[in-house]
């Protein structure tokens, strides 16, 4: 995979440029991520702040965790994609909500562990040998 990827929301408004690979990549299955993806789960890479680059205007919303952390989101204010998640408490995390379409090589993008299976859909079968937490690691 070469570097930097590049990516925008659905009206290119706001576009960023991740430097390096994630170090982790999870799909979340809790009720809130089936509610932002509009599917069975969705799937955020963890990213170094440093690593990526954001350019354009964006809205921020934020609500309180079960954990008690808190948890903000960033998105384009025209098309309302979803960008990233983050912990204001913890600025050195960004929680990247993937989209990996156009890429050459989605494996990059593959979760490495399925978390909140708790809330899991019933109807959807994890794949083998892949980690699995019930709530949040």
């Amino acid at each position: 995979m070469e570097y930097p990827i590049e990516a925008s929301c659905q009206c290119g408004k706001v576009t960023y440029k991740l430097h390096e690979p994630p170090q982790m990549v999870l799909a979340c299955h809790c009720t809130e991520c089936q509610k932002l993806s509009t599917s069975p789960f969705s799937v955020t890479a963890l990213v170094a702040a440093g690593s990526i680059d954001f350019d354009g205007e964006m809205k921020d919303w934020g609500r309180l965790a079960e954990s008690g952390n808190r948890n903000h989101a960033k998105f384009c204010p025209e098309c309302g994609t979803r960008i990233y998640h983050y912990n204001p408490d913890d600025p050195a995390t960004v929680k990247l909500k993937l989209k990996p379409v156009h890429l050459a090589n989605t494996r990059l993008f593959e979760p490495s562990a399925h978390v909140w299976v708790s809330e899991k859909l019933d109807w959807y079968r994890i794949p083998e040998g892949v980690k699995v937490f019930e709530k949040q690691p």
